[in-house]
């Protein structure tokens, strides 16, 4: 679950951190522990990216069913 933190973060930050958490995990040297509160954090981060990513889309979808309506108001 992702905490209140969390949805602050921009999704920039979002994804910069989770791009560090990927490079640590693959780097190796963690203990089974600390990899795996690292994957934890991961799946959290992947999370705002995701709401991030779904609400842009929805916005655009938005805008270009406005845009259509528009169109077809003007015909």
């Amino acid at each position: 679950m992702t905490g209140k933190a969390d949805e602050t973060l921009s999704y920039e930050q979002a994804r910069d951190e989770l791009v560090e958490v990927v490079r640590r995990l693959e780097a190796g040297g963690t203990t089974l522990e600390e990899s795996l509160a690292l994957w934890e954090r991961g799946e959290e981060l992947a999370k705002v990216c995701r709401r991030w990513l779904e609400g842009a889309r929805a916005r655009l979808d938005a805008a270009l069913a406005e845009e259509e309506s528009k169109g077809e108001d003007t015909e």
